[in-house]
């Protein structure tokens, strides 16, 4: 049984699911229309009412969680805890109210998670489609061919700065929603052309936003009653007929929620206009079936950040032996260190994978270049956190360790970087087998045994022994190498 926790710029949001022959059926769900991204004060600082808010809810899911016997806990955060500029500091605070670590995840892998959702929801439908979700900080488009997505894309537009901007008080205007159409069509028009070359034979909306209009329009048969961009439009005229949202007392949707349906309107209108899309259907499925999805998946061993390893491997022409050779032997000697946390060894494994992909930059600095990139690559199934985590041991893979003393103060990270070190000057020297015979240990300084006469087997080794003694030295880390 899994849990998915999506924290939302409108609404915090928790699904409880279990797997049963090929669904996922959900056994709790629970919904807090917080209205996060209304917290959001000068220079994206969220507000401490809003943290406040946000800090009840998530004790209250925490304890909903703590109801059930669970295989795994995945929480995710969209645009607004993306874009505040004290996230770092709420973040703690966030967590501990409900148990679990938080991910901060990109635009383009909520994207991603939303069409893994759709695409659950859909079984095996190898349809051409294009996805549309609406947030309260950002729209989400994403083109695919059954589970396969092709292209996916974050624009930084959403119900709540939209409501804000255009329809201020709630007031309703012919004026404000020309404007505010024209304003959506802009952030898509770029692009636009792009996923019309990929096409679809179906158009699927699968945000609470775009179920709440699709909700009015069949209940109230504005339109022909679908979803159709006629029935966009005759909805937008009854809104601005009414002229203010109070006014607005027709079935489908509740009363707080009619500003949100008014700002998503608008952006739906856009992007449906500038895609050239005549009608679309709404879904009941998305980030959080996602989700769902992504732990079953990453439980049967099927996870999607090693296919985003290999993938980079291939755009950036990672020699895939070399890294599978340092791969090997980095684990071997990670292991004679006995770490504690298992999360590290995925970290330097799949680090260690790309270790050399800044080669492809150049020579000089590479390790410096493959830092960077494995940071800020678009790398699906990956959290920020987790890329930085990669990157910093990248980092530290060859000269001066000052450049990653913070991540030496954790004991586990540290034998990470010290076996990615060794792997490195190992694989260079083709010591592979004989790894086996060292014996490695790390507890406030690095002992490196080796047998008699390993060292005159492999002449060269001895030299990146004596660079590595003053390395780690140099951060006040004993280094020392004996003969058994």
């Amino acid at each position: 049984m899994y849990a998915a926790v999506d924290l939302g710029s409108n609404s915090f949001r928790l699904h409880i699911g279990e797997p049963i022959a090929g669904q996922i059926h959900l056994v709790r769900t629970a919904r807090d229309p917080i209205r996060l991204a209304a917290g959001l004060g000068p220079g994206n600082v969220l507000g401490t009412d809003a943290q406040a808010t946000a800090q009840k809810t998530l004790r209250d899911f925490g304890a909903i969680l703590r109801q059930y016997r669970l295989d795994a806990v995945r929480v995710v955060a969209t645009n607004t805890l993306r874009v505040a500029t004290n996230a770092e500091q709420v973040l703690p605070r966030l967590e501990e109210a409900i148990g679990y670590p938080i991910e901060i995840i990109s635009g383009e892998e909520e994207g991603r998670l939303i069409y893994m959702g759709v695409a659950r929801a859909l079984g095996a439908k190898p349809e051409q489609r294009l996805v549309i979700d609406i947030g309260g900080g950002s729209t989400e488009l994403i083109a695919g061919l059954g589970d396969e997505i092709r292209m996916v894309e974050s624009f930084s537009i959403g119900t709540h700065p939209q409501s804000a901007a255009y329809f201020e008080g709630g007031h309703i205007s012919a004026d404000a929603f020309h404007s505010a159409v024209n304003a959506a069509r802009a952030r898509f028009e770029d692009l636009a052309g792009q996923f019309r070359e990929h096409g679809w034979e179906a158009v699927y909306g699968s945000s609470g936003t775009i179920r709440a209009i699709n909700e009015v329009i069949a209940r109230n048969g504005l339109g022909d009653g679908t979803m159709s961009f006629a029935s966009l439009l005759a909805l937008r005229d009854k809104l601005i007929e009414l002229g203010h949202v109070d006014a607005f007392d027709l079935p489908g949707v509740k009363r707080e929620r009619v500003i949100v349906m008014v700002g998503g309107l608008s952006i739906l209108i856009g992007v449906m206009q500038e895609l050239g899309v005549k009608t679309m259907t709404a879904i009941n499925a998305g980030l959080r079936l996602g989700v769902l999805s992504d732990l079953e998946l990453r439980a049967n061993r099927q996870d999607r950040r090693d296919l985003a390893i290999q993938d980079c491997m291939r755009r950036f022409g990672v020699d895939a032996g070399r890294a599978a050779r340092t791969a090997n032997i980095a684990r071997k000697l990670f292991d004679k260190l006995a770490p504690q946390d298992e999360a590290v060894v995925h970290h330097l494994l799949r680090g260690t994978m790309l270790h050399e992909v800044g080669l492809a930059v150049s020579h000089t600095g590479a390790h410096k270049h493959a830092a960077y990139i494995v940071e800020h690559a678009d790398l699906p199934g990956f959290t920020a956190r987790e890329q930085r985590l990669m990157s910093m041991i990248v980092l530290g893979q060859k000269g001066n360790l000052r450049k990653v003393r913070e991540v030496l103060a954790s004991p586990d990270l540290a034998k990470a970087v010290l076996a990615l070190r060794l792997a490195a000057v190992f694989m260079h020297a083709r010591v592979d087998a004989d790894v086996d015979t060292l014996k490695l240990r790390m507890k406030g300084r690095i002992d490196v045994e080796t047998p008699r006469g390993w060292l005159g087997q492999h002449p060269t080794v001895a030299s990146w022994f004596e660079k590595e003694a003053a390395a780690w030295g140099d951060v006040g880390i004993p280094f020392q190498v004996t003969q058994g």
